[in-house]
């Protein structure tokens, strides 16, 4: 029967304390990884999600554009118009504005 010297039962231990340290780590490094792929679907899901905003806004603003086109359409057919006629009707406007601002003062 042979006797295991110091050295040997040493170096048996040392490879398990390394191979306990070892697993360890490899947990760890698991752990971070599973704790990174969540983090990346979130930040998937949320730039999903400002895509859409984005592109909902953006329809949002050609229509906006669409309208705002329009609209000077329209004012450049009335600058061509008969400028007196634009003049008076902004005079009667702003007469109209201010009998009706004065007439609810005077109700007060």
């Amino acid at each position: 029967m042979r006797r295991a010297g110091l050295g040997e039962g040493y170096a048996g231990g040392g490879y398990n304390v390394y191979e306990e340290e070892n697993d360890n780590l490899t947990e760890g490094l698991r752990e971070k990884v599973t704790a990174l792929k969540s983090l990346s679907i979130d930040i998937g899901t949320e730039v999903k999600y400002h895509n859409k905003v984005l592109d909902e806004m953006d329809s949002g603003f050609e229509s906006t554009g669409g309208l705002l086109g329009a609209t000077m359409g329209r004012l450049k057919h009335l600058s061509r118009g008969n400028q007196t006629k634009v003049l008076c009707y902004m005079m009667l406007f702003a007469l109209f504005v201010f009998f009706v601002l004065y007439w609810i003062i005077k109700l007060r």
